[in-house]
């Protein structure tokens, strides 16, 4: 989906409008099978984006994320998670997903543990719907970190609340197709160092950005964006049918 240049290599340009993957049909099974859809228990509204991005997706859902399964038409491989924020119609909705009960006394949260089975199944590029938003602001914030150190080890990760997207940025380059005159913002997570924004309208050359700073929120897309970190860790936030900044 996207391709990080520099210290850290990726495999594919980013492309995140209006499809996320756009080379996944056209390369076939294989990398089908090798891209992840995880439902997360936070806001879902179903754009047309967002159903391109999970297009030929596997899917697995973390608790009471699985009510996204039941609004996309689709059926997990696998419902993990402690099961505290499932209702019982739900659970009578899918009775032959395979579950996998964990304790609510856990060392993860169900999202993780779903993108970890993810992976054990071969999982290269992850889709975390359901990770923006909702009444829990403590698992939003853990799952755009998680994201982050995801992104860090190689894998490919769209984080989307179908209004919303989020794009991990590390060191090296990526590109966001985004509508003309759409809101993004870049929310660093440490300092940032040799920080560029190309096609925007408030570009950015070799900038840096100290942590903390609001300096990066707010600007608006001319198209598609480039953007090019030298070090740091930050998140692309993306509202692609927000034009309110124009």
């Amino acid at each position: 989906m996207y391709r990080h240049d520099g210290l850290m290599t990726r495999a594919s340009t980013l492309t995140v409008a209006p499809f996320p993957w756009p080379l996944l049909c056209a390369m076939g099974n294989a990398m089908s099978q090798s891209t992840f859809t995880i439902l997360l228990g936070g806001e879902l509204s179903l754009t047309e984006r967002l159903r391109s991005a999970v297009s030929g997706s596997r899917f697995i859902a973390a608790d009471g994320g699985m009510r996204h399964a039941a609004a996309l038409g689709v059926v997990p491989e696998l419902w993990v998670g402690d099961f505290d924020s499932t209702p019982p119609d739900l659970e009578g909705a899918f009775p032959h997903v395979p579950k996998q009960p964990y304790p609510a006394a856990k060392a993860a949260t169900d999202g993780e543990i779903a993108v970890s089975e993810a992976i054990a199944r071969g999982a290269r590029r992850l889709v975390l719907a359901g990770a923006l938003g909702g009444e829990r602001s403590d698992h939003a914030l853990q799952h755009l970190l998680y994201a982050v150190s995801l992104a860090e080890q190689g894998f490919d990760i769209l984080l989307t609340s179908g209004t919303e997207e989020a794009v991990p940025l590390i060191a090296g380059t990526i590109e966001l197709d985004l509508p003309r005159n759409s809101l993004f913002s870049v929310s660093g997570f440490s300092e940032l160092h040799g920080l560029f924004i190309e096609n925007a309208r408030y570009p950015l050359i070799d900038f840096h950005l100290p942590f903390g700073s609001s300096r990066t929120i707010s600007n608006i897309a001319q198209g598609k964006v480039r953007f090019t970190l030298g070090s740091g860790r930050a998140i692309v936030l993306a509202r692609p049918d927000d034009f309110s900044g124009v």
